[in-house]
């Protein structure tokens, strides 16, 4: 019984470091992401991730001229009959045309982007 509840709390454990491990890559990812569309204004959050082979999340934080702080978050969904998009809480759409070429050259930069800046931390701390 005991041997049982030590190892339930010890695999616990190491799904716990796995899924901090993973929320704090997916940060750092976000962070990177955000910089593909040009520096980030002082003052500004913007993060462009990715979920799953499917679903991309681009996260924008700012203050606005008339000092109201501002924040929208837009949901990518690829499906097999197109990509569609969420943002603050509206129902899906349909991308138009431009807005799929937007995020099929961001998508292309994404990952190039991210091993160029991580490969060398994971390099030097042995992980690579």
């Amino acid at each position: 019984m005991l041997s049982k509840l030590l190892d339930s709390v010890l695999h616990r454990n190491d799904e716990q470091r796995r899924a901090e491990a993973y929320s704090e890559a997916i940060r750092e990812e976000a962070k990177i992401g955000g910089k593909l569309f040009g520096p980030v204004p002082q003052g500004t959050t913007r993060e462009f991730f990715c979920l799953d082979p499917y679903t991309w999340v681009w996260h924008e934080e700012w203050t606005d001229d008339k000092g109201t702080y501002q924040v929208r978050t837009t949901r990518y969904d690829v499906r097999p009959n197109g990509i569609y998009k969420a943002q603050d809480g509206q129902p899906y759409r349909p991308l138009s045309e431009k807005e799929a070429y937007n995020l099929l050259q961001a998508v292309r930069r994404y990952n190039p982007a991210i091993d160029a800046e991580l490969d060398p931390i994971l390099a030097a701390n042995g992980v690579r």
